[in-house]
């Protein structure tokens, strides 16, 4: 009897499997990929979260470090506070010690004060007028290179040094070699200049005659020394009868060959030291003005 239930329950599994359709199957097998697919994304996800967690950790004993190393600094701070808090301490009882300052010495000190205050106000007045001046120089510069034109700069060369303006003039542009004779061009330079010093009647200026160290000796002129000083009182004497610039305005002196700009030496440097320089004066008496005591 049992080995005839076998039979039957054999029989009848092969029956039941072979009823199985191959569309069921197949729906099977995609259930099944699909589960298998889940499971690996949910293993991803798990390594994924046991990474941040270790991320987590790390960053947890870095904070746990800072918070110890914050904790060192805040006790250094207090430990600073609390001396502090003792030397003002001491310093309280020092000053309960003094006696109280009088009613002079008050007024000493609040003067004291109002003087550094005027002082400082003082100083800014004066470092406004020096820019102003600087301002103003640098607009003169520019004007009058504006009305020499395009002469070349080895024979012409403005420029400011230490707040004053200086117009370099070579011997060749203005005197013939070794005189104090005018060059046909000399009338036009100086008055190109004139123009510019002409609008500014409140300049005065300086004028330079200047040689090499060559000696020279003629019958109009003695040495070095003579030549720079005619050549500058001609200067000074167009500058006056041709262009009516005023004589009180300018000053006219020689300086040889003992101011020089270049090494005598050799024929270019002997040529950069044969020169007439007009020095623009600084305004001196607006700067003492600024310099008395204010009332």
């Amino acid at each position: 009897m049992s080995r005839n239930l076998l039979v039957f329950a054999a029989i009848t599994s092969v029956a039941l499997f072979s009823c199985v359709s191959p569309a069921k199957l197949r729906q099977a097998e995609q259930s099944y990929a699909q589960l298998k697919g889940s499971h690996l994304e949910l293993q991803d996800k798990y390594k994924a979260l046991n990474d941040e967690l270790n991320k987590c950790k790390n960053d947890k004993d870095l904070l746990g470090s800072q918070r110890t190393g914050l904790e060192a600094q805040i006790a250094g701070l207090n430990d600073q506070l609390a001396y502090l808090k003792k030397n003002n301490n001491t310093v309280m009882d020092q000053l309960k010690d003094l006696s109280v300052i009088s009613g002079a010495q008050a007024e000493s000190i609040k003067k004291s004060l109002e003087n550094i205050g005027a002082k400082d106000i003082y100083i800014k007045d004066l470092q406004g007028s020096i820019a102003r001046k600087d301002s103003l120089n640098m607009a003169l510069v520019m004007n009058l290179k504006g009305a020499i034109g395009n002469l070349d700069d080895k024979d012409i060369n403005i420029k400011v040094d230490k707040g004053v303006v200086y117009v370099d003039i070579s011997d060749k542009l203005l005197f013939k070699s070794g005189s104090y004779d005018v060059t046909d061009r000399a009338k036009e330079v100086l008055g190109k200049v004139a123009k510019v010093l002409n609008n500014q009647p409140e300049i005065e200026f300086l004028v330079e005659g200047h040689t090499d160290s060559i000696p020279i000796k003629s019958v109009n002129v003695s040495d070095n020394w003579d030549l720079s000083v005619k050549r500058a009182t001609t200067v000074v004497r167009i500058l006056q009868d041709t262009y009516g610039l005023e004589p009180k305005r300018m000053t006219a002196a020689g300086r040889g060959q003992y101011l020089p700009i270049a090494d005598n030496s050799t024929a270019e440097g002997r040529a950069a030291n044969r020169r007439t320089r007009i020095v623009i004066l600084p305004q001196l008496d607006q700067f003492f003005k600024l310099l008395e005591t204010k009332k």
